[in-house]
């Protein structure tokens, strides 16, 4: 197959970065410190749950739908966790929710993957040395946070994301070239009008490097390829949108019946793969990393 531009976009948590302790642990752990007590992890994760789903229905999307902002929604989700578990005359403490809120706002709360970056590094050094262009993306379920995560996370990231401002897509050396958040879409993967979305961002920047260059900047001719954990929301969305997908399942390397497991195969041409299989599976980026092409 000759060579082509490649849209790579990814999902974030669970793919690029992760919790560096549970969820539930670190807000145990947060209002123990704080003074609160009386209740176990497990009895911070049951509530946490409960709460997650309560706030999830009411105001779907971070409260998008309803046009409340992220903040508020996990301010609720903090409240809702921990009030059930308090005495009845007992407060929360004043520091406790904007704790937890910086805390998951940067690389306090997770820790990067690492295969993230060699496998960025390598994809663009492929591309560089067949002359042909790469564009890194993120489009996740997610508020408005991943860009500071990432970036506190050590990625570059670029400003330029879906509703900002196009000249955000300045030139510059990133890691991330943008970024689309379910929160500024208003829909949430597997509705493939996410990725339309990720397609017209990729339009924007490509416009704002018009001068670069001709040959490069038709999206439609361009590669897409999604790389996500979740079968039902990554996988399912991707290959309706028309894109090829790459589930990252860490959990397992004995493979997974909802996609091609090319895991224990020897590492080839993945983009000839994607010629019959729209949708293939790795149980880490590093080896999805054996099936993409690599400067000489």
């Amino acid at each position: 197959m000759s060579a082509r531009n490649l849209l790579l976009c990814f999902d974030a948590f669970g793919t690029l970065f992760k919790p560096r302790l549970p969820v539930a642990q670190q807000y145990a752990d947060v209002a123990r410190s704080l003074g609160l007590s009386g209740f176990t992890n497990d009895d911070v994760a049951a509530s946490f749950k409960t709460a997650f789903k309560q706030e999830a229905r009411q105001n779907p999307n971070y409260g998008k739908a309803n046009g409340m902002n992220p903040e508020k929604w996990w301010t609720n989700i903090i409240q809702n966790t921990f009030e059930p578990l308090v005495q009845k005359n007992q407060k929360l403490p004043n520091d406790l929710i904007p704790q937890l809120l910086n805390r998951f706002w940067c690389d306090e709360g997770y820790t990067l993957f690492s295969d993230v970056k060699p496998l960025i590094q390598r994809i663009r050094e492929a591309h560089e040395a067949e002359d042909t262009k790469v564009v890194v993306g993120v489009i996740t379920n997610s508020d408005d946070r991943v860009p500071d995560i990432l970036t506190s996370l050590g990625l570059r990231v670029s400003p330029l994301r879906y509703g900002g401002r196009p000249q955000d897509a300045a030139a510059g050396q990133h890691d991330i070239d943008f970024t689309v958040m379910s929160y500024d879409v208003g829909l949430e993967k597997p509705d493939k009008r996410i990725f339309t979305a990720a397609e017209e961002v990729l339009k924007i920047k490509l416009d704002s490097e018009a001068g670069e260059g001709t040959g490069n900047h038709d999206p439609s001719a361009w590669r897409k390829v999604y790389v996500g954990d979740e079968d039902e929301k990554d996988v399912v969305g991707a290959v309706g949108a028309g894109w090829n997908a790459v589930l990252i399942d860490r959990e397992t390397t004995r493979g997974r019946h909802d996609c091609t497991w090319l895991e224990p195969k020897q590492p080839g041409n993945l983009y000839d793969i994607f010629k019959t299989d729209k949708a293939v599976g790795f149980s880490s980026l590093a080896k999805l990393a054996e099936w993409l092409p690599r400067s000489e």
